[in-house]
């Protein structure tokens, strides 16, 4: 890719006119000019030049990619700095590199000084290690697994040996490395033999440094005018200060409405014994004995296995407590033994136990003087058995606005982003206050740091006309003990009338695994359900397949695009709501309470709010797309929170009438 030319060359970037850069990307890509899209750029461009923080919700078939890519290419050429993408799922990051950038920067290259460049930039864990492929890393496989037999285990999952002998062939043939170029897929436990973190790479003392994939993608970043990236990441990279993400003054957040999420699952901490023996292991085998760890690992366990299951309120258990401390003290002896272990060729196995065993140090630190805001749980799992313990932040707001928000300018924005109209709860969560906020017109004469305005460009979509939003008020309202009998014949009868066609979305694995077996048992339909193929495959076949089925949980209420008549029926088994017992849902709702808010509404009917949206809108995609949304539960119409989630979804024509929707989907079915 060519570099970005100097300064005066790309200024004269800042003289083309935005409407011209956006009819030639409009016309680039076949469509037709759209108001919300045309109103979305302009707020971008003005927030980039501006240097002020923009919310946009740009409903379903906007075109918010387009509206933010070339304000985007046009800032990174007048500034002569890179525009930062991040996004929370592969598909959309995929979407970008893969369709969006190509054809932008052809159709406005003509219009710039020169061409613009970009590149995707991931973390070193997706990506091939040469060095540990060669050897030098300990490998976390029996070496019988690797020599055995190629054939398939009796599950019919292909052996674990098997995989990574097909990892190191195509170790020899990849340009990239990148596991998502790999067409088969492998398990993550495969994947994890050829690739390492970022805390286990030995970096600068690497003997295959220069050939090393992920350098080369670092590299490639490191000279283009768009990065796009992920949002744990980027956060991850400026809380920490890796400098794996180049300098930049302007970052978008798109899928903005999971930033939050993905932030906060990115600096959880755990301790679990499981971890403990792999490095006890990696140390044996660079000759040093770890039995004081060994024997604290031990502790550990036994002591949480005592302690109960959930949130942990005031101090930890006494014998937890002493087990953790006790910990730390042989975590650091350990730390010091492994610095001059084993010989010449172990600098990775050094490296990979030294790094596991700092971050037990660090979490036993934390966990033994969290700070005000960590939340600390402990968890038992019953398929497992295993018992573990982790920390949390209760909000990621005031570490967002210190190192991402202060020091450059972000746009964040989702189809989901301002649930009942206001912008303000979104802008909380990313650390922007509500006295900061601006009417678009004052953005460019505010000097507050912190400034920000939001704006709704809606959609293109005629919602009443083209879907139905259907709630079955007969049925019971759901309970703890899964799908009832009536919903699943219900949801049956349903997928019947539209002769499939339908995604059905389900708040548990164990329900959408019964209710496929359900509808399998009645239906000549492919059903297929998410976990017995990877996603891309089953999304494949779903798309390609107008009568299939899809049964999933919630990776499928969001981000799957599938537009036209293979998807023409959306069910949903029950309201969204977090578990009433997961520890940070807790913790935040009693921290609302305290303030005198409704941590209810603020926090579980807000995040039902937000993947009911989510669900909802994976029904009407493009502008001749024609379908229902079936929700199963009740509760949406007859509790007094119903209109609040109702306000969320799109604005669909309504009924609770079974006989109604039936004949709406035979109709649909025969068309």
């Amino acid at each position: 890719m060519t570099a970005p030319t100097d300064q005066p060359a790309a200024s004269t970037a800042q003289d083309i006119p935005l409407s011209t850069l956006m009819e030639a990307a409009v016309s680039a890509i076949g469509g037709a000019p759209r108001q919300g899209q045309q109103t979305m750029a302009e707020a971008v461009d003005l927030a980039m030049s501006g240097g002020r923080h923009l919310l946009v919700q740009a409903g379903t078939g906007t075109g918010k990619s387009l509206a933010y890519l070339v304000p985007a290419l046009r800032h990174a050429l007048v500034s002569g700095r890179p525009v930062v993408v991040s996004t929370a799922t592969i598909a959309l990051q995929t979407q970008i590199v893969s369709k969006d950038l190509p054809r932008l920067v052809e159709a406005l290259a003509p219009h710039l000084p020169r061409t613009p460049t970009f590149a995707l930039l991931k973390g070193r864990a997706n990506y091939l290690c040469k060095h540990k492929i060669a050897g030098g890393y300990p490998v976390d496989i029996d070496a019988g697994a690797l020599f055995a037999e190629a054939s398939p285990d009796p599950s019919g999952s292909e052996r674990l040996g098997t995989q990574v002998r097909r990892l190191r062939q195509w170790a020899e043939e990849t340009d990239s490395g990148d596991r998502d170029s790999l067409e088969d897929a492998v398990s993550d436990r495969a994947w994890r033999q050829v690739s390492v973190t970022g805390t286990q790479c030995i970096g600068s003392a690497c003997p295959m440094v220069e050939d090393c994939f992920a350098e080369r993608s670092r590299e490639r970043a490191r000279e283009v005018d768009i990065v796009v990236t992920n949002h744990a990441l980027l956060a991850i990279d400026a809380f920490d200060n890796h400098g794996i993400i180049p300098d930049h003054d302007v970052v978008v957040f798109d899928e903005s409405h999971d930033l939050t999420s993905r932030v906060t699952s990115a600096v959880t901490e755990i301790l679990n014994p499981g971890m403990l023996r792999g490095t006890v292991r990696d140390l044996r085998g660079l000759g040093v004995a770890a039995t004081a760890l060994d024997d604290a690992s031990e502790e550990l366990r036994e002591s949480l296995e005592l302690a109960p299951d959930g949130r942990v309120i005031g101090e930890l258990p006494q014998r937890l407590a002493d087990a953790i401390t006790q910990l730390r003290v042989e975590a650091r002896t350990a730390h010091s033994d492994a610095k001059d272990a084993g010989d010449d060729s172990s600098a990775g196995a050094r490296k990979t136990v030294r790094a596991n065993l700092q971050e037990i140090i660090d979490v036993c630190e934390r966990l033994t003087a969290p700070a005000e805001d960590d939340v600390v749980s402990i968890s038992h799992s019953q398929a497992t058995g295993r018992s573990s313990i982790q920390v949390a932040p209760l909000s990621v707001a005031g570490a967002m606005r210190g190192a991402i928000l202060e020091e450059r300018t972000a746009v964040l924005t989702s189809a989901t982003l301002a649930l009942g109209g206001r912008f303000e709860p979104a802008a909380g969560e990313v650390g922007l206050a509500r006295r900061d906020r601006m009417a678009m017109d004052e953005l460019p004469s505010v000097e507050a740091t912190g400034a920000w305005a939001g704006v709704d460009v809606g959609s293109p979509f005629e919602y009443r006309r083209q879907g139905i939003l259907y709630t079955a008020q007969h049925l019971p309202q759901p309970g703890r003990d899964g799908p009832s009998l009536p919903m699943l014949d219900h949801l049956t009868e349903l997928v019947d009338a539209s002769g499939g066609g339908a995604l059905c979305l389900f708040s548990s694995r164990r329900g959408a695994e019964l209710a496929a077996e359900h509808a399998r048992a009645r239906l000549d339909l492919t059903i297929a359900v998410q976990g017995e193929d990877s996603m891309a495959n089953l999304v494949r076949t779903f798309r390609e397949d107008q009568d299939a089925c899809l049964f999933g949980t919630l990776t499928l209420w969001q981000g799957v695009d599938v537009p036209g008549p293979s998807l023409r029926l959306v069910t949903i088994d029950r309201i969204p709501f977090p578990r009433p017992d997961e520890p940070l849902t807790a913790a935040r709702q009693e921290r609302i309470g305290q303030r005198g808010g409704n941590g209810f509404m603020s926090i579980s009917a807000q995040h039902a709010a937000l993947l009911l949206a989510q669900g909802a809108g994976r029904l009407i995609r493009s502008t001749e797309d024609r379908g229902m949304v079936a929700m199963l539960d009740p509760r949406l119409s007859t509790a007094r929170y119903g209109g609040f989630l109702r306000e969320a979804m799109p604005p669909l024509w309504t009924t609770s009438d079974p006989d109604v929707a039936l004949g709406a989907l035979r109709r649909l079915a025969e068309g």
